[in-house]
């Protein structure tokens, strides 16, 4: 059904934009929890809607859910878990991203370049990895927008 595949489409492509600011929360917030290892649960509160404040938007509307935000982090299970772990998603993200566009421009050099990232596994650093895949390990604003205009770019092809 061209409908329901456009629908799932649109929908795979929001939830790639969207988790990028989701991770930046949580990594700024887990930095500010081991750089103050002796904090109170007041600071740590104060500090995890002090991270939300400068990453909220004005999308949503919040107002009368402070006592679910103030404790949002703990849904997130990698900080407990695996720590410093959850920043790799968005790295993997933007790779996928820079690969997705390289293939649209030139579906063999990608496919190459790909192949040789992979047959390197564990053997090189992620900076070398990405270049082998012909992308840059650079997650610069300029960088980032460029590739989120991209997948704004292919939700706006349909």
């Amino acid at each position: 059904n061209p409908e329901e595949l456009a629908r799932a489409k649109e929908h795979q492509l929001e939830r790639v934009i969207s988790i990028f600011p989701w991770i930046a929360i949580i990594d700024k917030f887990q930095h500010w929890v081991y750089e103050h290892p002796v904090h109170t649960h007041e600071e740590r509160t104060q500090a995890w809607k002090a991270v939300l404040n400068e990453f909220k938007d004005d999308v949503v509307n919040y107002e009368g859910l402070d006592a679910f935000r103030s404790n949002a982090w703990q849904r997130q299970l990698h900080l407990f878990e695996v720590p410093f772990y959850y920043i790799e998603y968005g790295i993997a993200q933007l790779g996928a991203i820079g690969m997705w566009k390289q293939y649209k421009d030139n579906p063999q050099k990608a496919l190459d370049n790909y192949c040789a990232a992979l047959s390197l596994g564990g053997t090189k650093t992620l900076p070398e990895l990405y270049k082998a895949a012909g992308l840059e390990f650079d997650f610069s604003p300029e960088k980032i927008k460029g590739l989120m205009e991209f997948v704004k770019a292919r939700m706006d092809e349909g």
